[in-house]
């Protein structure tokens, strides 16, 4: 948080001004400061989450990142028709002047006062990648003693983040946040799961504090905001003493007791992903959309991984669960756990997919990282997946996520599967968020399934522009993966099962085929002819093994043998 804080002192001249946090406060003539001048907003750093702050619609939300100081800034996300608009009622003095400021990020931003008694005052600015001040300033009322300070976004735009504000003038008896203290030592410091290379931990929250410095051995090696870590790059079978503190922007408080863990020993992992080299994958669908319901046991032969659809999200950032929908017809988890087991026996892979359409999973933590870690390994363990599908659309950050996918890996084993079904947009180039968690995990990743589908026109690895529904489409894509880094093996064509199975993008099997020769053969191919071919090409993906059913596994009987017998 920015907090104005200012002390009486005599400047002479024609002009008094007042440096204050984070910009220069004029504040009258010749004379004496006013002393009782004050950041009269309150929680003006959301550093105590979105207390004292209204947001319409439920808009508004206390965020870790992007922040400009301490641990917390507000993002407001712009819906429908409603603009975000987040306020406070401030406590002022009578005809006094007032500096209103505010620092913003990303969408169109608004920041203004109204019920000032004088003048209604606001400021915008179009959205900006970093963070930029907003200031007016604004004259109370003879009868004026609360102002309604607000920002809001804009109508369609994208969400927009505040932080420090700053409401600087005559306290008008409401008071300012009081100054920060140095928080005390974290208490009850404790380590978890360890592996061979890692050691979780956990403490205690500390009052006041809003980050907390991890130590290994007396050096630090972790910032986290929250109230666990996970210290990873460890050797094995070797003890490690561990020590946390608390900061603010006070300063830091001592270290915590010391708690050690030993790291465990190197074991064989078992072998590499039971999958072959040319695979199809297929999503089973647990819900009933007016496709077929199926129950595992019914998916097709061809169909050599498939996706659990999906698991769900819990109130704690990135954990995840499983619930069976007792629509799919079983009649016990038991049962379903049966089908599992009989699936992989049969040789199939079966993994749990995250997202979906209306799924949100939020990984943008190490504490979300590490829930989403230990909550999926624990679907593995109880329900005897194989892996996890990564398919989510509602945004990423690649560094969490990587950190979640190694954090799983390392409990799991190489026997992992991990695959990804990112959309047409997420993979157009290296840079994307998408992009770039699957070349920082491409040692553990088993195959990226891009969705061709419910896409406009995209852009190939020639720079052309292609449509979807075409041999080209998916040829010219699928260059920018394998051209991007990707090894062939990690790369997969992803389409609807029939026409049913997607908004649009469905092709016919044979096109489908044509751009699977195309890519490893060289032949079959459009206008676009790739410069090389790639034998190694992973295969073929489909939405849904259900809508597959409803058209009598069309889909598969064509495309699951041309796969199959691929170079």
């Amino acid at each position: 948080m920015d907090r104005t804080t200012t002390r009486s002192r005599r400047w002479l001249g024609s002009a008094l001004a007042l440096a204050v946090g984070s910009g220069l406060v004029l504040v009258g003539g010749a004379g004496t400061a006013q002393a009782a001048d004050v950041n009269v907003a309150k929680n003006a750093g959301f550093e105590s989450g979105t207390a004292n702050w209204t947001c319409s619609a439920g808009s508004g939300t206390a965020v870790s990142s992007p922040v400009r100081t301490g641990a917390g800034a507000l993002k407001a996300t712009p819906g429908g028709q409603d603009h975000a608009k987040c306020t406070q009622v401030v406590t002022v003095k009578p005809n006094s002047t007032y500096r209103l400021s505010a620092w913003v990020q990303g969408g169109y931003a608004y920041l203004g006062a109204s019920g000032t008694g004088t003048t209604d005052v606001s400021t915008w600015t179009p959205d900006s990648s970093s963070w930029k001040q907003l200031t007016t300033t604004f004259t109370t009322g003879a009868s004026t003693t609360s102002v309604t300070v607000y920002t809001h976004g804009w109508y369609g735009q994208a969400a927009y983040h505040v932080d420090d504000v700053s409401v600087f003038g005559p306290d008008g008896g409401g008071g300012t946040d009081p100054d920060p203290v140095v928080p005390a030592a974290p208490a009850g410091l404790a380590a978890g799961t360890v592996t061979s290379s890692s050691v979780a931990l956990t403490w205690n929250a500390a009052s006041g504090a809003t980050g907390y410095n991890v130590y290994r051995g007396g050096t630090k090696v972790l910032s986290v905001s929250g109230t666990s870590a996970t210290v990873t790059g460890l050797a094995a079978d070797t003890t490690y003493q561990f020590q946390v503190s608390a900061t603010n922007s006070a300063g830091e408080s001592a270290k915590s007791a010391t708690v050690s863990a030993r790291t465990g020993k190197v074991t064989d992992p078992g072998p590499g992903p039971a999958v072959p080299k040319h695979a199809l994958t297929g999503y089973w669908q647990n819900f009933d959309n007016g496709a077929t319901v199926q129950k595992l046991r019914d998916v097709q032969a061809q169909y050599d991984i498939i996706a659990v659809s999906f698991a769900d999200s819990t109130a704690t950032p990135g954990q995840i669960v499983f619930n069976l929908d007792p629509a799919v017809g079983y009649a016990s988890v038991a049962d379903f756990k049966a089908d599992v087991a009989a699936k992989k026996a049969a040789g199939k892979s079966v993994i749990i997919s995250v997202g979906g359409e209306k799924g949100n999973v939020t990984i943008n933590s190490d504490a979300s990282a590490t829930a989403f870690a230990n909550s999926a390994y624990a679907l593995m363990q109880e329900y005897g997946f194989n892996g996890v599908d990564i398919d989510l659309e509602h945004g990423i950050n690649s560094t969490y996520l990587t950190k979640a996918l190694r954090q799983l890996s390392a409990k799991a084993g190489s026997s992992m599967v991990l695959t990804m079904a990112p959309q047409t947009i997420d993979m157009q180039n290296t840079g994307t968020e998408y992009f770039k968690t699957a070349l920082a995990v491409k040692d553990i990743l088993t195959v990226v399934n891009m969705q061709y589908y419910n896409s406009g026109s995209m852009l190939g690895c020639d720079g052309k522009v292609y449509s979807q529904g075409s041999v080209d489409f998916l040829t010219a894509l699928a260059c920018i993966q394998l051209q991007g880094g990707l090894d062939a093996s990690q790369v997969g064509l992803g389409v609807p099962a029939s026409t049913r199975g997607a908004g649009s993008g469905y092709v016919d099997p044979s096109v489908v085929k044509n751009a699977l020769d195309c890519l490893t053969r060289g032949t079959g191919c459009g206008s676009f002819k790739p410069s090389r071919t790639w034998p190694g090409l992973r295969g073929a993906m489909t939405w849904s093994t259900n809508w597959d059913a409803t058209a009598g596994n069309a889909w598969s009987n064509a495309v699951g043998p041309h796969v199959h017998n691929l170079p």
